[in-house]
């Protein structure tokens, strides 16, 4: 399994086998990262690299905003929640962001966010019924809701590898210090799009009775071993303290959906940080340049050192990488840089 950071959203390349066989695409990125997943996928898989299928987590615009393109260019399947359908045909926009749950400047923005519906066709497919992933023999699909209504997680049972997508994150995902600093610490889904918290507690509490030894989260950096079980741990059994916001349009009413889709939403509420979202556009647009300064000089400093042997704690794929591609560079312990996209 590959991960690749997509400015401040992961996307995840899965192979059953180890270096044969069909993979599957997990997610697919912001708006326009088309050519770069393919371009990845490529590097790792060989020219005209094609996914045997496209698995959602769920279809918020930083999680689906290549699928309609990828879709159409590879020609594949792409699978989901019943629940999450209605927003990948078309037929239903999200429940809106709240940016009144606060927390940073991602979190004031998260208004201007889209929230429109994508549409790839009857390419679309509802997951199978009995938990099984498509194409992976080996992981079973974990309903999830509360961050979207058909949120999903999957998980590989025999190593304990879980693809959470937004129901955790190991990143403070509304502020744009911790997305700049990408400390790895476990926490809810996206306060600014989580539209059922009772939902959300319980899938977080799902997710930690699995025991997963490897998480690796829709926004942040992976985490594994006995750091991962006691931050989860700890998320679940005081869900309202650490991950529930003070105030929201969410609170204490869900948005209410279907198969249809979203069917009513409890009325806004007013945000006492309308005169700081100019502030959060331009802290924001500055975490933005930051990224790409950052990730350019990681480029840079993997082709000067890229005929070292390091060892780090998620090993690098056998076919090497493209210098261009968009790297995932957390900081391991010792200070160094993972060359992306990182290995699972």
């Amino acid at each position: 399994m590959w991960a690749l950071r997509n400015v401040f959203v992961n996307l995840f390349f899965v192979r059953q086998a180890p270096s044969t066989g069909p993979w599957v695409l997990v997610d697919a990125g912001l708006p326009g990262a088309a050519g770069k997943i393919r371009q990845t996928a490529e590097a790792l898989f060989g020219p005209a690299a094609r996914p045997a299928a496209i698995l959602m987590t769920h279809g918020h615009f930083d999680h689906a905003g290549a699928l309609e393109t990828l879709a159409a260019h590879w020609d594949v399947p792409v699978y989901a929640h019943p629940l999450e359908l209605p927003y990948l045909t078309g037929r239903s926009a999200y429940p809106p962001p709240d940016p009144t749950v606060g927390g940073g400047a991602l979190a004031w923005l998260s208004g201007l966010y889209p929230k429109h519906p994508y549409n790839v066709g009857n390419r679309a497919h509802e997951l199978p019924a009995d938990g099984t992933v498509p194409e992976l023999p080996d992981w079973r699909w974990i309903f999830t809701p509360g961050h979207t209504p058909g949120h999903v997680a999957f998980f590989r049972e025999s190593d304990g590898v879980l693809l959470a997508g937004d129901a955790f994150v190991t990143t403070q995902q509304e502020s744009s210090l911790a997305v700049w600093e990408q400390r790895q610490e476990v926490h809810g889904p996206p306060k600014y799009f989580t539209c059922d918290w009772d939902a959300a507690r319980r899938s977080v509490e799902r997710l930690a009775r699995l025991q997963p030894r490897v998480a690796a989260t829709g926004h942040g950096i992976p985490m594994r071993g006995q750091a991962l079980l006691q931050e989860l741990t700890e998320l679940a059994q005081h869900f309202q303290e650490l991950a529930v916001p003070a105030q929201g349009r969410y609170l204490p009413d869900p948005a209410i959906a279907d198969e249809t889709g979203v069917r009513a939403v409890p009325p806004p509420v007013r945000n006492p940080r309308t005169p700081w979202l100019l502030g959060g556009l331009a802290a924001t647009i500055g975490l933005g340049i930051g990224i790409w300064l950052k990730q350019r000089d990681g480029a840079r400093k993997r082709y000067k050192h890229r005929g070292r042997n390091r060892r780090h704690h998620f090993d690098q794929p056998a076919t090497g990488y493209a210098a261009d591609i968009d790297p995932f560079t957390p900081v391991d312990e010792t200070g160094d840089w993972f060359p992306g996209p990182q290995h699972l």
